[in-house]
């Protein structure tokens, strides 16, 4: 999917200089073995963008291009490729850090507040490639996000029209801040139905809190969520199972594709939202968690034995 003419930025609509947001975006190529817990569903070569938030070659991306990687490798604007190693990975937001380990020709972006946000304003979606991979964009809804892989966002961005290379890309603000990162390409509902191309990007407010936990521990200083391997789907004001990571939790309690999620620990839930704030409500990883499912009509309890995500991956080196 290529950009629009009419959709790549020109410098006279900006109070920044646009030169400066391009030289802080960069390549991110990785590898992933082939035996990693991830390389069935994201593959093994993945391919994206990150962003220089710190001098000594510190690089923001989503966290889905460098989880389980092998070898990263990283490219500046003026096309100068150095090996990147990885930082850390935080599994709640969804972000990840790299360290290049050689010397990047980039700009640091200066980092902003996603929560000055609101719908209908101006944004840049940055990629690595200067204008021709850079798209103007507006906030078209913050909002809840749930994804189905056990994951949830209180004030997700979403933005149209699409980059058509999103993961790891930069949303830049009308003062030439960096207010989030790109994660998926959606399509979003608009008024009248209407439905418009569009990403939804990880707000910068969540790197914050954590960002001296991952560039010192590799990750988040506190007690991982309960994971149970469950994939789930809202239909009809229900949850289905849609999928199940094999050897997981849930698919070693015997709960089955088709399954139906009526209540986590008695407390009744009709969508994704509701389903996983439960789950963690009970406690950190490693808790037993009680579900109640319908299958073929029938009532069924079970109790799922939860563990941490991230010890099913091959983690990161700790710095």
């Amino acid at each position: 999917m290529a950009i629009k003419s009419n959709n790549k930025p020109n410098q006279k609509d900006y109070s920044f200089d646009l030169d400066k947001v391009f030289a802080c975006m960069v390549s991110v190529q990785s590898n992933i073995p082939k035996d990693a817990f991830t390389a069935p569903v994201l593959g093994t070569e993945r391919g994206g963008n990150g962003i220089v938030i710190k001098e000594g070659g510190i690089v923001l991306t989503i966290g889905y291009l460098l989880t389980e990687a092998e070898t990263i490798w990283l490219t500046d604007h003026t096309g100068v490729a150095v090996q990147g190693d990885v930082l850390g990975y935080d599994q709640e937001s969804g972000l990840g850090l790299i360290q290049a380990l050689g010397t990047l020709n980039a700009e640091v972006v200066p980092i902003g507040q996603s929560s000055s946000l609101k719908e209908a304003d101006k944004v840049l979606v940055a990629g690595f490639g200067g204008q021709r991979n850079c798209v103007s964009a507006e906030v078209v809804a913050i909002r809840e996000f749930a994804g189905y892989w056990e994951y949830l966002l209180s004030d997700a961005i979403f933005t149209s029209p699409a980059h058509p290379n999103w993961g790891g890309t930069g949303l830049i603000g009308r003062n030439g801040e960096l207010l989030g990162v790109g994660s998926l390409f959606i399509q979003h509902e608009t008024i009248g139905d209407e439905v418009v191309d569009g990403n939804m990007v990880v707000p910068i407010d969540l790197l914050e809190p954590i960002i001296d936990d991952l560039l010192t521990m590799g990750r988040p200083n506190k007690k991982a969520r309960p994971w149970l391997g469950l994939f789930g789907a809202e239909a009809d004001g229900a949850i289905v199972v849609a999928a199940l990571t094999e050897g997981g939790p849930a698919h070693d309690a015997d709960v089955q594709v088709g399954d139906i999620v009526r209540a986590v620990a008695e407390n009744e839930i009709d969508s994704l939202a509701e389903l996983f704030r439960n789950i963690w409500s009970l406690g950190p990883a490693g808790i037993e968690v009680p579900l109640v499912l319908e299958r073929d009509g029938e009532i069924i309890d079970v109790s799922i034995l939860s563990v941490a995500r991230s010890d099913m991956l091959k983690g990161p080196k700790l710095h």
